[in-house]
């Protein structure tokens, strides 16, 4: 199983015992009372094989039935849909040269069984209060929603603060593209911040799963400061300014800019090879192709920017040719050339 595939069943063992889940509610009882367990969720064909004794049991799952069942010693074995519960009181004897770095015994066999089977194991101990769950050996620990919190709220205000920032930025950007006078280094500190918009918006997701049922809310907040509209933004901007404009080379240069660290995301020379330049340094001007700023104008609608882009070939070339030719934006789809020519000298500081 390669590291895409581990991590989708990780995410999906992350969901089953988010809370709301039926799973959780049992955990949680389970803490509550003290107590340990050691429950296998999945693949029960090759669980039941590594283990003997238990209790047959084929019976509905219900929280509290795996609350119950969890009073007794061994494992509960439940299938993979989570519509029964197999086994109780289960003794599985996973292969003990498997390596692990658990200390515990519950520990320890939930690891083994995790890499010698494909379920989902959790590990409940009863001393320490903690749940493990374990995936082909991977371990992660279940944090109580109160941490999970702490961790939004943080990276929400750095959503915020960087968002804040970003909006100044882009607008001073269109002044200073309309002014035809932008460099290397101001495009530098815009994708160095929307990169932290895009870490902190990952990080975020992942809270947000964690959160289960309780995380709508921060669902509705991160949509708010980093939703599509800013993922379209940064396209279009990196569009505008790397040397091959296609949206399959924006992706890709996201890509690798996602991969950088905040140093190389600092530097005017690194952020330029990455847009395809290696001659440039950070005070090299750089001319758009209008596509964001293009966009940004309610009369151009979608697909129209492109057109704009190809028929003029930069925004600096479109802005010196309106005032003699206005009516041959309509050639490439502008239905009201005149707004359009108006729009983009009133964001240029004049009247149109």
């Amino acid at each position: 199983m390669d590291k895409i595939e581990i991590q989708k069943r990780m995410e999906k063992a992350i969901r089953l015992t988010a809370p709301g889940q039926p799973i959780r509610t049992a955990l949680d009882m389970i803490i509550a009372g003290h107590l340990g367990a050691l429950i296998c969720v999945g693949d029960s064909e090759n669980v039941l094989a590594a283990g003997n004794d238990g209790f047959p049991l084929n019976i509905s799952f219900t929280s509290n039935r795996l609350f119950e069942l969890s009073k007794m010693d061994g494992a509960i074995v439940i299938d993979d849909d989570m519509n029964q519960i197999l086994r109780a009181n289960f003794h599985l004897n996973p292969d003990p040269s498997l390596a692990t770095n658990e200390t515990g015994m519950r520990h320890r066999t939930a690891a083994r069984m995790s890499v010698l089977t494909d379920a989902i194991v959790i590990s409940v101990s009863a001393r320490r209060a903690v749940v493990n769950v374990y995936v082909k050996g991977k371990s992660y620990e279940i944090q109580p929603v109160t941490e999970v919190m702490s961790s939004v709220n943080q990276l929400i205000a750095t959503l915020q603060t960087t968002r804040s920032t970003l909006d100044r930025s882009l607008l001073r950007l269109t002044a200073l593209e309309l002014d035809d006078y932008v460099t290397l280094a101001d495009i530098t500190d815009i994708i160095s911040s929307f990169e932290i918009m895009q870490q902190a918006k990952a990080e975020l997701k992942s809270c947000i799963v964690k959160l289960g049922n309780q995380g709508k809310l921060v669902q509705m907040q991160l949509e708010q400061l980093a939703g599509a509209s800013m993922d379209t933004e940064y396209d279009l901007m990196i569009r505008d300014y790397a040397s091959e404009s296609s949206q399959d080379n924006a992706r890709r240069i996201r890509e690798r800019f996602s991969e950088m660290t905040a140093y190389e995301l600092s530097n005017p020379k690194s952020v330029a090879e990455v847009l395809g330049f290696d001659d440039l340094d950070e005070d090299s001007v750089m001319t758009p192709l209008g596509l964001r700023t293009l966009s940004r104008v309610s009369v151009v609608r979608d697909g129209v920017a492109e057109k704009i882009v190809d028929e003029y070939g930069s925004l600096q070339d479109l802005m010196g040719d309106l005032k003699k030719d206005p009516d041959r934006l309509g050639s490439v789809g502008v239905n009201n050339p005149a707004i359009l020519a108006d729009s983009l000298a009133r964001m240029h500081g004049r009247k149109g």
